[in-house]
């Protein structure tokens, strides 16, 4: 009886540690590198921060998106806003679709992101208000809620050009800085002529 409880403890510890192996960050299997040119080519904290720069800005452009529609779908919204609202819809999907394959390729799920209510994410009460809101007054709330929305997104892309390694995810980081900074520079001068 011993010995057979010493094969099933060793069988298990076997297990878990071929499982483990096969689950490392990174995408990586065991440590073995398996040729992956489009893959962070190791699970150090550069790589994990590229990964986790891809997750949660899917998460938080997905939501730029919605606070986009809500707006317009909104019966009065000024011409400009809703122009606008066209605009970051059209720049942020295809981001979207670019990091969801990268950490396809990176051996992780990208169903798997989401953020908390940081980094500029509209929390549900923030959504209703929109949703709630009517012609000007949801112009209005859409433009400073974008604001703080893109000011979020500039903070996390600052944060992997600080962390991250991957050529790509740095270049789109360099470029939701310049972009939304612009962006943000207008929705500021619309929200005085209004």
């Amino acid at each position: 009886m011993r010995i057979r409880t010493l094969t099933i403890g060793a069988l298990a510890v076997t297990t878990v540690l071929t499982l483990t192996g096969c689950s490392a960050p990174g995408g990586e299997m065991g440590g073995m590198d398996h040729g992956s040119s489009s893959a962070p080519h190791s699970a150090d904290a550069a790589a994990q921060a590229d990964v986790a720069f891809a997750m949660n800005m899917i998460a938080h452009h997905q939501q730029a998106i919605e606070m986009s529609d809500v707006l317009l779908g909104t019966q009065g919204a000024a011409p400009e806003v809703a122009e606008l609202a066209e605009r970051i819809k059209a720049a942020q999907q295809p981001e979207i679709d670019t990091m969801t394959q990268w950490l396809t390729a990176w051996g992780e799920d990208p169903s798997m992101g989401g953020m908390d209510h940081g980094d500029g994410m509209m929390s549900p009460d923030d959504m209703a208000a929109l949703e709630d809101a009517d012609g000007p007054a949801a112009s209005r709330l859409f433009l400073v809620q974008m604001i703080v929305h893109h000011e979020g997104a500039i903070e996390m892309a600052e944060q992997e050009l600080a962390d991250g390694k991957d050529a790509r995810a740095l270049e789109l980081a360099q470029r939701v800085i310049d972009d939304q900074t612009a962006e943000i520079a207008e929705m500021r001068s619309m929200l005085d002529a209004l």
